[in-house]
């Protein structure tokens, strides 16, 4: 009961921020259960990834009610490469399971691939670096395919790197990098649900405990979107800059504490 209810409030807060900056609330639910250590990795990665499922779902519902425009067609492509990427990802994810004994591996494995998406994401929006303008649809699929693997593998929904790598290959606003930063983390969250249901199954898990993620995540979902209707385009800069830094400091705490 207790541990629900920590759930309950770790995932609220963090797919209301993750919904606003369009990093998904995963790459803060995956660090802060990790510090909790309540469950294996397994356990908190599959309930991080229905967590930022259902915030996307949810946070896309209201953002399209809201008047958001989407360019549908090119976000086909970003999506088809998401949901390729989310099937790699947890198969790469399954691998590292099948051949690793220690969580402690995997753990490091996830915390440092995630630190170099933060720091990555970090300096680009900082510095503003350059923007490429890519046109050709291939481009949208390598995209989608990038993320959803590192979604799906990291189990952090999408994280930062969503939103630095859409403006750096197609040069578009951040406000609209947010919005097409959580329809891939509900496409590759897909493929990896999908995935678990039919290779795996979800016998490992405690389910009782979704009565508690799936609440929250819808609560987060929708508050987000309406804060992030709401904000600049600037806010939300500092908000994802805010986020990253406070991310990559409970990462690297977490890192540390395993070597401890």
């Amino acid at each position: 009961m207790l541990k629900g209810i920590i759930y309950f409030l770790v995932i609220v807060l963090a797919n209301t921020v993750g919904a606003v900056s369009g990093m998904g609330g995963g790459v803060i639910i995956k660090p802060v259960l990790d510090f909790i250590a309540a469950d294996p990795v397994v356990v908190v990665s599959f309930y991080s990834s229905v967590a930022v499922f259902v915030m996307s779902m949810t946070s896309t519902v209201r953002q399209a009610k809201g008047g958001v425009t989407v360019q549908w067609r090119l976000m086909a492509w970003i999506a088809a490469g998401s949901i390729l990427g989310g099937f790699l990802g947890n198969h790469t994810f399954d691998f590292f399971l099948a051949n690793f004994s220690d969580d402690t591996v995997i753990k490091l494995i996830q915390i440092g691939l995630t630190i170099v998406t933060l720091l990555f994401a970090l300096f680009y929006n900082h510095f503003n670096f350059r923007k490429f303008h890519l046109t050709a649809k291939i481009w949208y699929f390598i995209c989608g395919l990038i993320l959803g693997f590192l979604a799906s593998l990291l189990g952090i929904g999408g994280g930062p790197i969503n939103v630095s790598l859409l403006i750096l290959m197609f040069g578009v606003p951040i406000k609209e990098a947010t919005v097409y930063s959580i329809c891939t983390i509900f496409f590759s969250q897909l493929a990896k649900l999908v995935t678990i249901a039919f290779y795996s199954g979800f016998g490992r898990y405690d389910l009782t405990m979704l009565f508690y993620v799936i609440p929250a995540a819808i609560i987060g979902g929708f508050v987000g979107a309406k804060v992030s209707q709401s904000v600049s385009s600037k806010q939300v800069s500092q908000i994802f800059e805010a986020v990253v830094l406070l991310v990559l400091c409970i990462n690297l705490y977490n890192g540390f504490q395993l070597f401890f």
